[in-house]
């Protein structure tokens, strides 16, 4: 059933007939509206957590305009109030279901800090509203959208429900939550950018195809009572179900009551152990997991069972185990299905969706968004619009494999890039209409800046290939690294007639860099605005490791670079490194190694972010559980050190504000219990000051100002930081949080 290399072109669908009606100014998100346009009623009514921007890097905005050029007709319903039904009636019951989505965020990490502060702000609302959507919004906007119309199915969509698709740490509640599917009580979730998923839905629905029938499509998650689902079966040829600790054992179960294959002890080698060893009494039962005899089933006819929700709520060692067996299925060439238990439900997960071709791409980024908020904000302003407004998206996914992000687990580790000629196109919209254009563009980007067009070489390798990541723990020597087709893009976007300059604000993946000395040289000689945002996250190995991240040594190899062609182009500029706080596996004493080596650079970090646990992160399967999932989860061993008590995490974020007076009595504190006392004092290798400083009458510290020019910052050229010592570098958000309107989160 699951063809990697092949799936219908995203506009091989014959139209739906309301193709009569032409593209709508702005999708209609009143009754009158959609009377201008002379609709009766919508086909699809898109409820979102964010307002309503008509442009390509929205989530609302792209799935509108897709489905409309299938004919479709779609209403929005934005920011809503959840308070009630009565909001999600103004348009009347949609045809065809409700696509709910939380927005381009995940609802719980846009209103709340990593501290679980709740933040004032909402980059996505009108004037920065921070009030203007619910906790957990999948879960409500669902809800209330049942309560509206009973009757009418419910999708699910967008960053909330992708990273939600199966039981998953909530760090906010610091428990296992159920599939969002479950909770929300929806008919089917779409994980990832789901265009191709979505359009095939809307299709069969139109035609009248009930949606409990439509079980097959890739991207999509769904319930049933019976595994394999009885329509599937009916359809195709027998799935075959193996056992998740087939493919890889998580050593001695315990006795936990489970729904699926079991067996009891045969004296397997995976159960040499006596259960004296193990605490158990002689009479009691040990369960163990017996390896099925069809192993070698067809992979697309394979499913492979999870541990149930209520064994990964109680076992963290067996939800290590199920986050490895998830994030080893991610590859559209090779993943085979999942199926998880909650209860007496089953939760069914297909292969991830089948990468856009480059045709498609342009497809997509080519409809005619209106680049702008609707007009019904007026003079409001909105935030992330007003960041993203002059920048243009040139590719989808990353092959980086960070612990700490979510975008591979959302977007997928293909590279899925535009032609040059659909970025140039986008260049002269912006140049042409989106009003208050100066000249500059912001940012030609994505998820990374310089992956655009990287793959590998061999697709047969790459639709093989289980690897996390490309460039971890190096570069793979399958993968293609020539920046030169990313060069050529930026030397003619630069080159377009009313085009003054072309800023990169995407981060740069720097041990891709250093691959292409003329991509590092394009960067800097012509798209730097004085400083280069760039993230080695710490300095240390074992954080690094845990991070899947590069060790510091490459950092120094692309300040090298970016220190020459600064030099070399006459300009000043400066690399802005960020770094995570209490990230798993950082102990106290990374921390320290880390802020001496800010201090002997010149760095004095501003805002600064511990690590974020989202949802799904392998990362945060770390946090949860102490285990390392990277490697075969073991009942004893892989432990990884966790900075998880308010204390700890408060000294790891002090450390990266070493510099500030209010952090001194906790660090020294800190150096103290360590036995690093020799770092506090005065001399040029401490860390802090002995003593605190008295405060003048303007509130200042005397020591603040003092310290801040006792050490001056080395001169131009020595060293990475020193060229921009006494430069201050910001970071609001950790990168498994960041999330810029950019990142399209469908």
């Amino acid at each position: 059933m699951f063809v990697p290399q092949t799936a219908p072109h995203l506009y091989s669908y014959p139209k739906f007939w309301a193709e009569c009606f032409a593209p709508a100014p702005f999708l209609p998100t009143s009754r009158e509206e959609m009377d201008l346009l002379g609709w009766d009623s919508c086909d699809v009514i898109v409820v979102t957590g964010d307002a309503y921007v008509d442009h390509p890097s929205f989530g609302m905005a792209v799935i509108g305009r897709v489905l409309e050029s299938q004919g479709f007709r779609v209403g929005i319903i934005d920011q809503p109030d959840w308070h009630s039904a009565e909001a999600f009636t103004a348009l009347g019951p949609p045809n065809l279901y409700f696509g709910v989505t939380a927005g381009n965020m995940d609802s719980m990490i846009n209103r709340y800090t990593a501290d679980r502060r709740r933040r004032s702000d909402d980059a996505y609302s009108p004037d920065d509203q921070g009030d203007r959507r619910p906790d957990r919004a999948t879960l409500v906007y669902s809800q209330r959208c049942r309560e509206a119309y009973r009757d009418v199915p419910i999708v699910l969509g967008g960053i909330e429900a992708s990273l939600r698709r199966i039981a998953h740490y909530d760090y906010w509640s610091d428990k296992v939550r159920r599939s969002v599917l479950v909770d929300a009580k929806a008919d089917i979730l779409l994980f990832g950018n789901a265009e191709r998923a979505l359009v095939e839905i809307t299709h069969r629905m139109a035609n009248g195809e009930a949606i409990e029938s439509i079980q097959d499509v890739r991207g999509t998650a769904f319930l049933a009572t019976a595994i394999p689902p009885e329509k599937m079966s009916e359809l195709y040829q027998p799935w075959s179900e193996i056992d998740s600790t087939s493919v890889d054992t998580p050593g001695r179960v315990e006795p936990i009551p489970s729904p699926y294959l079991m067996q009891t002890d045969t004296g397997s080698p995976n159960n040499s152990a006596s259960t004296a060893e193990h605490g158990l009494d002689d009479n009691e039962q040990v369960i163990e997991f017996k390896p099925p005899t069809h192993q070698k089933a067809d992979r697309a006819r394979t499913v492979i069972r999870l541990p149930a929700y209520e064994e990964v709520r109680a076992d963290p060692v067996l939800y290590a185990h199920a986050s490895r067996i998830l994030h080893a299925e991610t590859n559209p060439g090779n993943a085979r299905a999942l199926v998880q238990a909650h209860g007496g439900r089953q939760v069914w997960i297909n292969p991830p969706p089948i990468p856009l071709t480059t045709d498609e791409m342009d497809s997509v980024f080519g409809l005619p968004y209106a680049r702008v908020p609707h007009p019904k904000y007026d003079s409001q302003k909105l935030p992330a619009w007003e960041m993203i407004r002059f920048s243009v998206n040139i590719m989808r996914g990353c092959f980086g494999g960070c612990t700490f992000c979510s975008i591979t687990e959302h977007e997928g580790r293909i590279i899925q890039s535009r032609s040059e000629e659909s970025i140039l196109n986008e260049l002269e919209q912006i140049r042409d209409v989106t009003p208050g254009f100066t000249g500059v563009i912001s940012d030609l980007g994505g998820p990374t800046a310089n992956m655009y067009r990287l793959a590998c070489k061999d697709p047969e390798i790459e639709a093989a290939c289980r690897r996390p990541a490309c460039v971890y723990p190096d570069i793979c020597s399958n993968l293609n690294t020539d920046h030169a087709p990313l060069v050529h893009l930026y030397k003619k976007a630069r080159e377009m007639p009313g085009i003054k300059k072309v800023l990169i604000s995407s981060g740069v993946r720097y041990d891709l860099a250093v691959e292409s000395p003329e991509y590092v040289e394009e960067l800097v000689t012509h798209h730097v605005g004085g400083y280069l945002k760039i993230a080695p996250e710490h300095t240390e190995e074992g954080p690094l490791e845990m991070m899947m991240k590069p060790g510091i040594g490459t950092y120094e190899r692309f300040r090298v670079l970016f220190e020459r062609f600064s030099r070399k182009a006459g300009k000043e500029q400066y690399l802005i490194p960020y770094f995570i706080a209490a990230h798993p596996g950082t102990t106290d004493a990374d921390m320290v190694e880390l802020a001496l080596w800010l201090k002997r650079n010149g760095f004095r970090a501003d805002q600064v972010q511990n690590f974020y646990p989202s949802p799904m992160a392998t990362a945060t399967t770390m946090y949860h559980t102490g285990k390392n999932p990277l490697h075969r989860v073991r009942r004893s061993g892989g432990e990884v050190e966790i900075a998880k008590g308010g204390r700890q995490r408060k000294l790891h974020k002090a450390l990266l504000r070493y510099h500030d007076p209010d952090n001194w009595p906790t660090i020294r504190s800190a150096l103290k219990q360590m036995g690093r006392a020799e770092l506090i004092g005065y001399a040029k290798r401490c860390l802090v000051p002995p003593r605190q400083p008295a405060t003048d009458i303007r509130g200042e510290t005397n020591a603040s100002r003092t310290f801040l020019t006792r050490h001056p910052a080395p001169a131009n050229g020595g060293g990475a930081g020193r060229a921009g010592a006494g430069k201050r570098t910001g970071r609001s958000k950790s990168r498994s949080s960041r999330s810029t309107p950019r990142r399209r989160q469908k």
